[in-house]
């Protein structure tokens, strides 16, 4: 027994101890034995409870797990997905865990590494954030609008404009990665935490590109990446440093787009045109490295000589026609067809048309040229008046009405107006209610305007004047017979022969008994105007009837003034004849008879 007890109070090491005897409780151990033996082996292990953060070390990692000894009688066991952020973790490695629990059904003590971090993380990130500190964290997730990163155990949200400098085309690549990051906002109130990778590659970029700058020089050339096609221009990838071709200053030639002339990732030598250090902007050319193509055009190229060329831009006040790469000509619009009704350009052309024209003129310091293409077709005004004299009379196609006329072509490039007053010897409110688009008319030859290729046509002289009838089938002061067609406030409209119009003011329609003439009645009416200008037969019914009375009236008249002047007539000769006998008589009285 005291050789038991020797063995009791000698120092054992831990990989020594018969733990089977102990458990078993055999005689070496016996009971009491049992309980100092724990009590002593307690004092050696560190005390553990629920809910408390201690640091662990790591044991072991596999591909699922990693066991962590925090120094209790058991080790823990953490999933290794809670260290996915960590991917140098190693054996050894101290890590911090919160104790969930002392022990577990299986007497294995309960650990989280993920809620230890938990716990502290929303002060660490606070911390980062108010010291601008770059952190690392690990990308999760894709998500709407960006990635999920899990950063201090917290996840927060990296927009897809924060990912990089250059715009991004493939999100997943980032999936899986530690990177660096800036934490750039937070609200504590939602949780939420926003970091920024760009933010770290901006400040970078900005000592490289204050480096860059301060070593430019305009004229100077360089090899660069495209980064990135937009349709105004191209940006460029100087080794940290954008800078920006225009679409202007990519070819000599016309650009529709920017990717006619590069493409992505693409390495191009530019050249500096200017650069801005304040605005840290760098402008690049690219066609600046090539001749001008004007460079090398023919110098013996003049007004007159005829060339070929493409239709490369069209306008609505002319065409691009490029004669050589690079080189370009206008052709207005005045000066593609001989015709007077082509407006725009896109009535003649279209956009990759090959055409030939004629020099027009050409401006080589200032590098323009202008063409035309109806010189190169005979023109339809030489000799115009030989072929059209005035008075002559021709066959015309009506290609527009307007409200003041009709435009009519006699043959292509020849056009002239026909005025609404020289459509018809009628009166028209618009000349559509004579002729259309597209009719053929007869036309005559009225005057020129040869300066300007302008005819004056007439279509009516072709036809008989029908005024000339009406004023030998109406004579002024004839009496005929018509129809109230209509009643106005200021006259009314009488039919004559059923076809021909005239005009009767109020008070000359009054009849015999006193009442005005109503509509459809049929009177006798004396034509008392033909307005020729006008086209205008003015009658009356009034003086149908008022004329005959006052012919009466003066018959009667004229016959009294003669009865009294024959009776005045014989009075007279009556006081004569006594006078002439009262003068005798007194004669003889003064000779004494």
């Amino acid at each position: 027994m005291e050789n038991e007890k020797q063995m009791l109070n000698a120092s054992v090491a831990p990989e020594n101890f018969d733990w089977d005897a102990f458990e078993s409780s055999s005689d070496i151990y016996g009971k009491a034995d049992k309980a100092e033996i724990e009590a002593a082996y307690d004092k050696t292990l560190a005390r553990i409870d629920g809910g408390e953060t201690k640091e662990g070390e790591v044991v072991s990692i596999n591909k699922r797990e990693v066991v962590v000894s925090v120094g209790g009688k058991s080790e823990g066991v953490i999933m290794a997905t809670e260290f996915r952020y960590n991917p140098d973790l190693k054996v050894g490695d101290k890590v911090e865990v919160l104790v969930e629990s002392p022990e577990d059904k299986k007497g294995q003590i309960v650990l989280s590494h993920k809620k230890a971090r938990a716990l502290k993380s929303w002060d660490r990130v606070n911390e980062a954030y108010e010291n601008d500190e770059v952190v690392k964290g690990f990308v999760k997730t894709r998500t709407k609008g960006g990635m999920i990163v899990d950063v201090f155990g917290i996840e927060a949200f990296l927009p897809g404009s924060q990912i990089d400098i250059k715009p991004i085309r493939d999100y997943d690549q980032f999936v899986g990665q530690n990177i660096d990051f800036k934490i750039v906002k937070i609200n504590n109130e939602y949780r939420n935490v926003v970091v920024s990778h760009k933010a770290l590659l901006e400040a970078e970029q900005e000592a490289r590109r204050a480096e860059l700058i301060g070593k430019l020089e305009k004229g100077q050339v360089l090899e660069g990446v495209v980064k990135n096609i937009t349709n105004y221009g191209v940006f460029v990838d100087l080794g940290g440093v954008d800078g920006l071709i225009h679409i202007t200053d990519l070819s000599w030639g016309r650009v529709n787009h920017p990717e006619e002339i590069v493409s992505l990732d693409e390495k191009i030598k530019v050249v500096v045109l200017d650069f801005n250090e304040q605005q840290k902007r760098i402008a690049l050319g690219l066609k600046q490295l090539t001749p001008h193509p004007w460079d090398n055009l023919d110098p013996n190229l003049k007004v007159g000589d005829k060339v070929k060329g493409k239709v490369i831009l069209l306008a609505d006040y002319g065409a691009f026609i490029e004669i050589e790469p690079g080189v370009e000509g206008l052709v207005h619009v005045s000066e593609m067809s001989w015709s007077p009704r082509l407006h725009s350009a896109q009535e003649f052309l279209k956009q990759g048309d090959e055409v030939e024209a004629q020099v027009l003129s050409i401006d080589r310091e200032a590098r323009k040229i202008s063409l035309g293409l109806k010189q190169l077709t005979p023109n339809p005004w030489e000799n115009i008046r030989e072929k059209y004299p005035v008075g002559s009379r021709h066959t015309a196609t009506v290609r527009n009405v307007t409200n003041f006329g009709v435009f009519a072509e006699l043959e292509d490039g020849v056009e002239g107006l026909v005025h609404i007053s020289d459509l018809s010897w009628n009166k028209i409110k618009h000349p559509s209610e004579v002729v259309s688009a597209g009719d053929t008319i007869d036309v005559q030859i009225l005057d020129f305007d040869e300066a300007n290729h302008k005819l004056s046509l007439g279509h009516k002289q072709l036809t008989t004047n029908p005024w000339d009838e009406v004023e030998a089938k109406f004579p002024v002061g004839s009496t005929v017979e018509g129809t109230v067609a209509s009643v106005t406030d200021k006259g009314a409209m009488i039919t004559l022969d059923g076809e021909v119009e005239g005009f009767a003011f109020n008070r000359e329609i009054v009849k015999e008994d006193g009442k005005p003439a109503t509509a459809g009645e049929t009177l006798p009416f004396k034509v008392v105007e033909l307005r020729r200008s006008t086209r205008r037969i003015i009658l009356s019914h009034l003086r149908t009837y008022a004329e005959v009375k006052e012919k009466a009236a003066a018959a009667e008249v004229e016959s009294t003034k003669k009865a009294v002047k024959k009776v005045n007539s014989n009075v007279e000769k009556t006081t004569l004849g006594d006078i002439d006998a009262l003068a005798a008589l007194k004669e003889k009285l003064e000779k004494g008879e």
